[in-house]
């Protein structure tokens, strides 16, 4: 699949900026019997709205008419990432510093693969975070699995 979503990504990724957004993820998945090809865009500024998603949907769908990238069929679905957005770029973890993320590792780091704390920073291939225990944890970029963000409604 991840060919795919790559193929899928250099299409979509013009298509969103034409429209001054961002494509954040792009995900290929089989649900019950259908296949289900979701983008994930999102306004800079955070102002991701219905017209936004409506617009590059529709630019997006007769593109991929006209390059039929996908074998199967499939349903499209263009939305914003929410709340809990991923952090898939390095840019993603400038840009949400000092905000309350989760992150996975492929492999432990200080025996843990799970973790949750304040974005301090990126530094080259390196990321920061602050732990509740005040622990500042050091995670290669390269070891991440899956990181988002969290937000706390304590």
């Amino acid at each position: 699949m991840g060919k795919t979503t790559d193929r899928i990504k250099k299409l979509a990724s013009p298509v969103a900026d034409s429209f001054g957004l961002e494509l954040v993820d792009v995900e290929f998945v089989k649900e019950g019997n259908n296949w289900i090809l979701r983008v994930f865009i999102e306004d800079p500024e955070g102002e991701t709205d219905l017209e936004d998603c409506e617009a590059v949907s529709r630019k997006l769908s007769d593109l991929l008419d006209e390059k039929d990238p996908i074998e199967q069929s499939y349903i499209l679905e263009v939305s914003s990432p929410g709340l809990e957005r991923p952090l898939k770029k390095k840019a993603d973890f400038d840009r949400f510093r000092d905000r309350l993320v989760a992150i996975k590792t492929y492999a432990p780091i200080k025996g843990e693969k799970e973790f949750k704390g304040i974005l301090l920073k990126r530094e080259g291939e390196d990321i920061f975070i602050k732990n509740d225990q005040e622990d500042v944890i050091k995670i290669p970029f390269d070891k991440i699995a899956s990181a988002h963000l969290v937000i706390d409604f304590g």
